[in-house]
Order: C-alpha cells, then structure tokens, then sequence
C-alpha cells in the first residue's frame, strides 16, 4: 500500500518577486517545512528581501537573496545556476514575480504592453527554462496568474489580463512536455488578495477599493498572501503528486458567486 512521504529537509525552492507579499508568504512557508528558499528580488523593488530572509530564519529556515530581473534571460540563467550552486539542487519553482501597471487601450503603448508581458508571462517561461534543468524526478512547480485574465476581464488593464491568461497556457504545455520527466507544473490563480500591488491605488484598487470589492466576496474579506501561499505549498507537495496542468482559483468564492 501507499503512502505520502512528507516533503525531504534540505530541499530547495526558487521563488521570484519573494521581496513582499505572495512571494515572501510562500518563503516563510517553504521554511516552516524544511525547504530552503532561494528568494528572488528585482533589484528596482521598494520592498527590502532581506526582510522575507530575515522571516525565513526567524522561522528556523535557511535561504539565500538572488537579485534578478525576469526581463533578462542572461539574469534569470545566473540565478539557477547561483541556487543550484548554493544548495546542490532545485526542487520546487514558484513563479511570482510580476508587475501590475493601469493603462487604457489609448494609452496602451507597444512599450508598456511588451514591458508587462516580457514580465507577467516571459518572466514565468524564463524562469522555468533556467530552473528545470537542474530538477529531477519528483520536482513541482506553480506559476501566479490572476483572477483578472484568468477569470475575468479588467478595463484598462488588458496588457496584464492577457499575461495572466497567457500564463495559464503555458503552464497546461509545460505540464505536458515535463511530465515524462516526473516534473509537475500547475497554476494558481488568486483573487482579491491583499497585498501591497492589490492595495496600489494608482495601478490597482488601492485599500477603499478593496474594502468595496469586499462585499462581492462570499467570505466577506480579501484573502491573505499566507492563504495563497498555503495552495502553492499543497501543490508542490506530494499530496499533490497525482496532479498537473491545472489551475486552482484561491479567492473566497468570488467568481461562484452569483450578482443579483
């Protein structure tokens, strides 16, 4: 018979855009079950990672900050190769770094929609070409797309919905192509979360906003960065051996909700 083997200690996660929010949740998760963090940053980001490795040791983890631009292949190349030199090995790859910026069809320039998606959708594929060269059997990995793109539409901001959307066919190809390797890839896509780009008032709904979008949440609240974080942990884990290619909505029941 069977049985479900927890996670190994010493185990290795690389996870882009870990400097706040989702990303620094899923680093303090990783430490909690044993799992070194590779915690990623763009070196422009306001939010300080060495805050998220400071959480992650406090938590009894070990982990490493790499800088890295996902824009850049050459960045995100020496970043798995920093992880896999500094730990031996890569096993999981959360792949969360992204922008969110509001532009209305005029304004949508050439500029601002290949920006946003050599990000949100080119940052997701680089970082797993540079990854899954050095994972083995048994490995996962989770790509962030949106509720906005994955789910539904978002008026002037069509650059970032269709990177999401983006985000969840590639992760259906890779899971197919990875799998005779027993690589796994799966996405998840959150909802109203609250975090420091969900609470950006120029780029996104800013904190009022949330707060009234609130009310169309069955739950009755946003989500936190740790209730995604829990999700992204499930499916890297073997709990979640038997799946791939898929997509788990994380949003308090939003999108079954029926408007009056």
């Amino acid at each position: 018979m069977s049985h479900i083997t927890s996670p190994d200690v010493g185990r290795v996660a690389v996870i882009t855009g870990a400097a706040s929010g989702i990303g620094r949740a899923v680093a303090a998760r990783c430490a909690r079950e044993g799992v070194r963090a590779v915690i990623c940053s763009y070196p422009g980001d306001p939010h300080d990672p060495q805050e998220t490795l400071d959480l992650v040791k406090a938590t009894g983890g070990e982990g490493i900050v790499v800088e890295v631009d996902v824009r850049h292949t050459t960045q995100v190349e020496a970043m798995a190769r920093k992880a896999h030199e500094a730990f031996g090995r890569i096993d999981h790859v959360v792949a969360n770094a992204g922008i969110l910026r509001r532009a209305a069809l005029t304004e949508l320039t050439d500029e601002r929609w290949d920006d946003m998606l050599a990000v949100d959708l080119g940052g997701v594929l680089r970082t797993f070409r540079a990854c899954v060269p050095f994972m083995s059997e048994g490995g996962a990995g989770v790509a962030i797309s949106s509720i906005s793109g994955g789910v539904y539409g978002w008026a002037d901001h069509a650059h970032y919905a269709a990177a999401k959307a983006g985000v969840i066919g590639l992760c259906r190809s890779l899971a197919v192509e990875l799998a005779p390797r027993g690589i796994r890839i799966n996405t998840v896509i959150p909802g109203l979360i609250e975090t420091p780009q969900s609470t950006d008032a120029v780029n996104s709904l800013g904190h009022e906003g949330l707060r009234r979008a609130s009310a169309d949440i069955p739950l009755g609240r946003p989500g936190t960065p740790e209730e995604v974080a829990d999700v992204i942990w499930f499916l890297n884990s073997p709990e979640a051996r038997y799946v791939t290619g898929q997509e788990l909505i994380v949003d308090g029941g939003l999108v079954v909700k029926m408007r009056a």
